[in-house]
């Protein structure tokens, strides 16, 4: 087949893309775009799954208007969050957001029944408050009892699609509930749960077949025949898979979206006490790689202040306006619990700002160079840990998704970490859920020779480091607020 669509979703939209290979270039297009968010019912925070699966299915038929009647379709979704199945295969409930306030203070309970060392020497996850450990932990229990099967999301729009049940890996590692060296759901963690392991479906590597879209669905709204094919289906994955990170040279990567996460590609885990004492994690990737990491909250913070402050301004005009003010004037660290999810973002900020004694950002544009300056001051401090814990001198930083288009972020990440920062490109993670289906048809021989393509066929932009004299005052500063 030579046509090729990703289903990719993140936390706050989503797409349908065509990927071709044309004369060994890839190109892309999009077909259907549509915004995503958590919606808020007394007092928690739901999914709209049945409206995520309506936009699949809009996206689809648009396709088959477009002239495709046959393609390989792979999905992509953010980790952790889940949907419960009962008997007959139908939602038992609404599926929470990793952003509910439903595990506030569940991590540290559970911790005080089973040892946080020993989870992490098993699993190899770094501790979030909103894993799926803490998130089943905080479960109805009655309904997690009924439940005949439990999915993650992305597969559980495969399983709306094509009607197979399983748990894919790279997703699946996000749950907090894989063990390391089996391969396979802990028993012990289950059984912590009260959960069986027949309630999760098999596990699944990305590249597998895993059929058609059903006859029914294809006559009912005029859909190509899609050839299902399991990508990677957490974001992440994806998007690494999708970064042409330079070959011959130590380079990291940041996956610049909703979240930031940056890390390095292995082929084995670091799963030691100093890992877990820095909090990184070893989320499983395609064809045996480990994307061994941390989370950093990332753009979600100038995505809240750009909602409360009604969309006045794009993306880009918060950037330019950033540009045009003092620079290092108010830091904030990004990583806090206290910006997961305020009630008011821009408010959480100020506050921040004034408890530590720093000028308090009122413009949007101030706001905005506070969150951009106090991101790249995470970049440096993370890197440094990244390089001590993995003992590789990181050369080259490679920025993918979204927060490749910010220049003045990509240049700050430059002239504060002292590294050559690449940025791009910005679909990684469509490309990257492409260069799955893309192996499996065999139109491309390697994940190598897939990010070899992506190279070629899409722009990235160098951005060079450029001295910053108060550096060191400003780790002092840094430093400071992290006590």
């Amino acid at each position: 087949m030579t046509y090729h669509i990703a289903v990719d979703i993140g936390a706050s939209s989503g797409r349908l893309v065509l990927g071709q290979l044309v004369d060994g270039s890839l190109t892309l297009a999009e077909i259907h775009r549509f915004s995503n968010g958590f919606t808020e019912r007394d007092g928690s925070c739901f999914w709209e799954m049945d409206y995520l699966f309506d936009e699949i299915i809009k996206g689809l038929h648009l396709a088959k208007v477009k002239g495709i009647h046959e393609c390989t379709l792979g999905i992509d979704t953010w980790g952790v969050d889940y949907v419960l199945l009962d008997a007959g295969g139908e939602r038992i409930s609404e599926v929470y957001a990793y952003r509910d306030r439903r595990t506030d203070g569940v991590m540290e309970e559970v911790a005080k029944q089973l040892p946080p060392h020993q989870v992490y020497a098993k699993t190899g996850i770094q501790q979030l408050t909103f894993n799926t450990l803490y998130q089943l932990y905080a479960h109805n229990r009655e309904e997690l009892e009924s439940a005949e099967q439990i999915l993650l999301v992305p597969d559980y729009l495969y399983y709306r699609l094509g009607g197979r049940k399983m748990n894919e890996v790279t997703n699946a590692s996000t749950t907090q509930l894989l063990n390391l060296a089996a391969r396979d759901f802990d028993a012990e963690l289950l059984a912590f749960l009260g959960l069986r392991r027949e309630q999760f479906a098999p596990l699944t590597e990305p590249g597998e077949e895993l059929g058609f879209i059903t006859p029914e669905l294809r006559a009912e709204y005029d859909l190509p025949e899609c050839r299902l094919i399991c990508a990677a289906t957490h974001d992440t994955a994806s998007a690494v898979l999708g970064a042409p990170l330079p070959e011959g040279r130590s380079s990291a990567y940041i996956s610049s979206g909703t979240w930031s996460l940056l890390g390095v590609e292995l082929d084995h885990p670091i799963n030691d006490s100093r890992a877990m004492a820095a909090n990184y994690t070893n989320e499983w990737g395609a064809y045996g790689t480990y994307r061994f990491l941390k989370n950093i909250m990332g753009l979600w913070l100038i995505q809240e202040v750009r909602r409360l402050d009604g969309g006045r301004y794009s993306f880009a005009e918060l950037a330019e306006q950033a540009g045009a003010c003092e620079g290092f004037r108010s830091l904030i660290p990004c990583n806090h619990p206290r910006f997961l999810n305020p009630d008011d973002m821009i408010e959480e900020i100020r506050q921040a700002c004034r408890e530590s004694g720093q000028p308090v950002p009122q413009t949007a544009g101030e706001l905005a160079r506070c969150i951009f300056d106090s991101l790249a001051m995470s970049y440096h401090t993370y890197l440094a840990e990244l390089e001590e814990l993995t003992g590789q001198r990181i050369q080259v930083l490679q920025i993918v998704g979204g927060g490749a288009n910010n220049g003045l972020l990509c240049q700050l990440t430059a002239d504060v970490t002292g590294r050559e920062v690449l940025a791009g490109p910005t679909e990684s993670t469509a490309l990257g859920n492409l260069a799955v289906q893309m192996i499996e048809a065999g139109r491309v021989s390697d994940i190598h020779e897939a990010r070899r393509i992506i190279a070629d066929s899409f722009a990235v932009r160098s951005y060079l480091p450029q001295p910053v004299p108060q550096l060191a005052e400003l780790l002092v500063r840094w430093e400071r607020l992290h006590r």
